[in-house]
Order: C-alpha cells, then structure tokens, then sequence
C-alpha cells in the first residue's frame, strides 16, 4: 500500500486547501475554483493517479471550497436583494412624491 501512496502524479492538497480557507476568509469566489480542482484530484487520487498522500488536504480544501461556494451565493443574493430593495424605494419615493401638491 505504501508503494501507491507515492506513484502519480504530485497532489495539490496544500494549494487547495488555501484556496478554500482563502474563500471563507477573505475572497468566497475562490470557492468554486477550490471546490472544482478538489473533487477532480480526488477523482484522481481515487483512480491512483495522482498522489494519495495528499488526500486529506484535497479533501479539506475541498470542503472549504463548498462552504466558500455558499458564502458567495448568499453575498450574492444579498447584493442583488439591496439593489431590488434600492429600485424599489426608490420607485416608491418616487411615485409618491409625483402625486402630492
């Protein structure tokens, strides 16, 4: 078992699993790129071509990236939930202000 754990190619973990906390830390829309590139290496890691070692931080990083992904739907929707809101005052405002004396 020893002898697969090194055969393939080199793992990314390290570099995904900073782009996961990255994602919930400062940036969440390097969540989906975290997310993409940890579950095709553990797709690769699973088909023993790619370096097992690094299973548990691809796999950390992975799961950083899905809540990274979350992170940014909701900022998202928050943003485009002010806009609607804004528009819509702003529609209110002034459609009552065109009616009074």
């Amino acid at each position: 078992m020893s002898e697969m754990s090194t055969t393939g190619a080199p793992h990314r973990g390290a570099l995904i699993l900073v782009l996961g906390i990255l994602s919930i830390v400062l940036c969440p829309f390097l969540g989906p790129a975290a997310w993409i590139m940890g579950k095709g290496d553990m797709q690769k890691i699973s088909q023993g071509l790619m370096d097992r070692e690094g299973r548990g931080l691809t796999q950390a990083g992975m799961i950083c990236g899905i809540v990274g992904s979350v992170f940014l739907v909701l900022w998202v929707l928050y943003i485009v939930f002010v806009i609607v809101l804004g528009v819509g005052l702003a529609a209110a405002g002034a459609a009552g202000g065109a009616g009074s004396p």
